[in-house]
C-alpha cells in the first residue's frame, strides 16, 4: 500500500541530514499534540510497555477511527505524533494494513531508538492496531 501520509512524512525527513535533526523534529512534532485534559489521562487509557507514561484514546466516527494522546516524555510524544499523523482519521481495513515498524524505518528512525524506546512504539502501533482490529470486527 502507497501511503500518501508516510510518503509526506518522508518528504519532511528527507531534508533532514543526522539522527540529531531528526530527533529535534520529532520532538517538534510532539510538541504540536494539543494535551489530553486530566480527566481524560486515566489508567484505561494508559499503554502497557511504554517506559514513560503514554495515554492514548480512539472515536470512531463515520466509519473512521481518530485517536489522541499524549505522553509525558518529549521524544515519546513526538513518536506518538508522528503515530497519529499516520492512523488517526483511517478505516480500520487501512490503519490494519499500515506498519509501524516499516514506517519508522522509512522515516531512518528505527534504528536510532534504544531498544526501551523501541519497545513503547511497538507498544503504542499494537494498541493502535488492537483498537482498529476491535473495530472491524
Amino acid at each position: 500500500m502507497t501511503d500518501e501520509r508516510l510518503a509526506e512524512l518522508e518528504d519532511e525527513f528527507s531534508f533532514l541530514d543526522d539522527w540529531e535533526e531528526r530527533y529535534r523534529h520529532v520532538i517538534d512534532l510532539g510538541r504540536a499534540i494539543p494535551p489530553l485534559p486530566e480527566a481524560e489521562r486515566i489508567d484505561a487509557a494508559k499503554v502497557r510497555g511504554c517506559a514513560s507514561q503514554v495515554w492514548l484514546l480512539s472515536e470512531s466516527k463515520d466509519g473512521l477511527i481518530h485517536f489522541r494522546g499524549q505522553s509525558d516524555a518529549a521524544i515519546v510524544q513526538g513518536l506518538l505524533a508522528i503515530l497519529l499523523r499516520l492512523y488517526s482519521g483511517r478505516p480500520a481495513s487501512d490503519i490494519l494494513e499500515l506498519d509501524a515498524q516499516s514506517a519508522f524505518r522509512s522515516l531512518g528512525l528505527a534504528e536510532a531508538l534504544s531498544p526501551q524506546r523501541s519497545n513503547g512504539l511497538k507498544a503504542m502501533a499494537l494498541r493502535i492496531q488492537e483498537v482498529a482490529r476491535d473495530s472491524a470486527r
